[in-house]
């Protein structure tokens, strides 16, 4: 984008009055479950067999258009399944406001994995007071639904996601393009739900005031900054 189309851009955003959100997204789930996969798929709509294991973190970031006056910029961040990098999680939450938390169909082992990244969250981030707190929206994807069907029911999934508290699940394949634009759709749909319920002047900024707090908080004037821009 020119300089000249970037100042049009924000002029009219601005000028029409669109709102625009910015979130970060949480991708976490053991090595080897398509994490990488997903975030390929959905960001650039690509996909290979042949994706190395992320080292750390690694984050993208997208541009959506929800409706003629809500943009959002949403930073996708997919986390290192390896348990090694467990002691670094704190940072890479920061700031997160949604997760998927992803499975891998053929091996059972990932779906037992699934409550410790989901506990691993909840004990490190929470949604801003201003939303009323509590636990940011989770999504469980049983994913790699190309290779084999998920051998959990639909019973199965529905009970354990009001169980463990997850907003809503979805059966993906970032090979064959499976519901991943419509799980990213409905965490989106829902965060901003949440943030339009609760709306305020404010801005939103992490505070990082604390290094002893045993979550990160996102607080009233800590919003995702507002510029006149689906449960089991």
């Amino acid at each position: 984008m020119s300089t000249i189309s970037l100042f049009s851009f924000i002029y009219h955003i601005f000028e029409m009055g669109v709102k625009e959100y910015q979130y970060k997204i949480l991708v976490v789930g053991d090595l080897g479950t398509g994490k990488t996969s997903i975030l390929k798929r959905y960001i650039y709509n690509t996909f290979s067999s042949n994706y190395k294991s992320t080292i750390g973190v690694d984050f993208a970031l997208k541009v959506i258009q929800i409706d003629p006056k809500t943009i959002v910029n949403l930073q996708m961040w997919d986390i290192a399944g390896q348990e090694r990098f467990g002691n670094m999680t704190r940072a890479y939450y920061r700031g997160a406001i949604g997760a998927f938390i992803v499975y891998d169909v053929t091996r059972p082992s990932t779906f037992q994995s699934v409550l410790k990244w989901k506990n691993d969250i909840d004990a490190k981030v929470e949604l801003p007071l201003a939303w009323g707190g509590g636990s940011i929206p989770a999504i469980l994807l049983a994913n790699k639904i190309d290779q084999q069907p998920n051998p959990k029911s639909q019973k199965e999934m529905n009970e354990f996601c009001t169980e463990n508290m997850f907003t809503q699940w979805f059966e993906t394949s970032a090979k064959e393009n499976t519901s991943i634009d419509t799980a990213t759709e409905y965490l989106i749909n829902h965060i901003v739900q949440l943030e339009m319920s609760n709306q305020s002047d404010s801005e939103y900024e992490v505070d990082y005031s604390s290094s002893s707090s045993s979550k990160l908080s996102l607080y009233d004037n800590d919003r995702p900054k507002v510029h006149n821009s689906s449960c089991c």
